[in-house]
């Protein structure tokens, strides 16, 4: 089955990072499907029942977002609100997210040294993704971890220093790549 991938972003005309990522997944619409929640919903009111289908008729599940605020973007919270249910996510009656292979792919728009526990924000991008991983153990999903973009903050071209991916054509070009291989291994 395809790999359902919730992208996330409220402006993915202006971005960097989550728009290649998206171009990337793109190129193979046999293996993915590519839901962009601000297209789908500029008004913001979700489609449950047409949310919930989307992730039933496929095999992995992807979320794609950049981190704001040390979280996901607004829409993406009320998606997991709305969308993950009782009775059809958990409770005695909700499976359909059982087993569910589940990932996140972040760009985080700061260096990855800034997320850790002697940086800037004293925290991991892991424990900043916590409350994720616990939402879909809930659930009874297969939580898969994450794939991370760092230093987004700067333009490509420009050099990050001490970043793991410097912002470069390359460097973009490389993530998108990654993040591919990422998914396919889910």
């Amino acid at each position: 089955m395809k790999t359902l991938v919730i992208v996330t972003h409220p402006s993915i005309e202006t971005s960097v990072i989550n728009k290649r990522w998206v171009e990337e997944l793109k190129k193979h619409p046999e293996t993915y499907t590519v839901h962009e929640l601000h297209q789908a919903y500029p008004d913001g009111n979700i489609d449950v029942e047409k949310e919930q289908e989307l992730v039933e008729s496929h095999g992995n599940l992807v979320l794609q977002f950049p981190i704001y605020w040390f979280n996901c973007p607004p829409l993406l919270k009320k998606w997991l609100d709305e969308v993950l249910t009782y009775g059809w996510a958990y409770g005695s009656n909700g499976d359909k997210m059982k087993n569910r292979k589940v990932a996140l792919g972040v760009s985080a728009g700061i260096k990855k040294e800034d997320y850790s526990e002697e940086g800037r924000y004293r925290y991991t991008l892991e424990q900043i993704l916590v409350p994720f991983e616990t939402t879909f153990q809930y659930c009874d999903a297969d939580y898969r971890s994450f794939y991370a973009y760092y230093g987004t903050e700067s333009e490509p071209g420009e050099n990050v220093p001490g970043s793991d991916n410097v912002s470069s054509e390359s460097g973009l070009e490389k993530s998108a790549q990654e993040y591919v291989k990422f998914i396919d291994r889910l």
